[in-house]
């Protein structure tokens, strides 16, 4: 009965394990970098991670004035001749250099903090 159970909770395999590994630090990474914009207001959440090597995802909830629940999704994708950003699935558009410049901090932010706080005992 107990390893049944066991076997029902645990990963069948090394690949499904990996992915399972995977998720579990992206979502704490996640976490970690929507703190560095600020406390999160109570009852919201923000989320800021490194989607791929060229695409940063910074997601947030709220609940405003009214109390109904909101979100917005920015999607960063990093060409050779720039950043593009989508909003909530909207068309594409080029960032400004100074929204660029504001990326670019939170990148480094994010690498610094995730660095020191997850991933500092592989160094």
């Amino acid at each position: 009965m107990i390893k049944k159970l066991i076997r029902g909770v645990m990963p069948q395999n090394s690949e499904q394990r990996r992915a399972n590994l995977y998720r579990n630090l992206i979502r704490r990474e996640a976490k970690i970098g929507g703190e560095i914009f600020g406390p999160v207001a109570r009852g919201g959440r923000r989320e800021f991670f490194c989607l791929d090597e060229r695409t940063w995802i910074w997601h947030e909830e709220w609940k405003d004035e009214s109390g109904q629940s909101r979100s917005r999704t920015t999607r960063y994708d990093i060409r050779p001749d720039g950043i593009v950003k989508a909003q909530d699935g909207f068309a594409y558009q080029w960032v400004t250099p100074k929204e660029a410049l504001h990326l670019y901090q939170a990148v480094r932010n994010y690498q610094q903090r995730v660095g020191n706080e997850l991933y500092s005992f592989a160094y």
